[in-house]
């Protein structure tokens, strides 16, 4: 009897990190599809926090590049990094956003969320929506992969939020939290190694 749980099985073990594509456009018929999966993501008090920007211009890619790649200069020089270690992290940065035929920015909106008086409660509401727009991204990236696409996410907005949001005119709720390079692969990717469930869990 066929395991019906084995191609989801199949699908989580095979999908990895993408980093270099085909010069093939995505499709809006696609691209929509994997933003509804997305929005199917479950979410704390069902408030949806996500919210996604499509960078497809090669423009606003070259803008957003090169606005984080700032912070990242910054950032790194005030921690006294060597001045060609600096350079080859930068374009890095650069080459990685430009070279996939579109982005996607994931960011949290905390507009509908609740509100408490206290900085415990608060924190506590914030990483919820932060736990949030994570799933929905997860729930994208598995929607690419079954699609065909590759996709790699960098947390690099965590660490050039202000940046990001000024490059792409973002409204001033939208925090970004992650981009999602996107398109056809150019390869395979590298598998990378997971620890034994053993090693990280506990059963009680």
């Amino acid at each position: 009897m066929r395991d019906p749980a084995a191609p989801l099985y199949a699908l989580l073990k095979d999908r990895r990190s993408i980093r270099r594509f085909r010069d093939q456009p995505v499709s809006d018929s696609v691209l929509r599809r994997l933003l509804q999966a997305a929005t199917l993501a479950p979410s704390a008090h069902n408030r949806q926090p996500w919210r996604f920007v499509v960078v497809r211009d090669s423009a606003a890619r070259a803008s957003l590049a090169e606005a984080m790649g700032s912070r990242l200069r910054q950032d790194l020089e005030s921690d006294g990094v060597d001045a060609d270690h600096i350079d080859r992290e930068v374009m890095r940065s650069l080459e990685r956003i430009q070279g996939a035929p579109l982005t996607l920015v994931a960011c949290l909106t905390m507009e509908a969320m609740d509100r408490y008086p206290d900085a415990r409660r608060q924190e506590a509401e914030r990483l919820m929506a932060v736990q949030s727009v994570a799933m929905a991204a997860m729930a994208l990236l598995l929607a690419a992969h079954a699609e065909g696409l590759g996709a790699c996410w960098l947390c690099a907005p965590l660490f050039a939020s202000e940046a990001a949001r000024e490059s792409l005119s973002l409204p001033a709720s939208w925090e970004p939290q992650g981009l999602i390079l996107l398109g056809y692969p150019a390869d395979r990717g590298q598998r990378r190694g997971r620890h034994p469930v053993e090693e990280v869990t506990l059963w009680r």
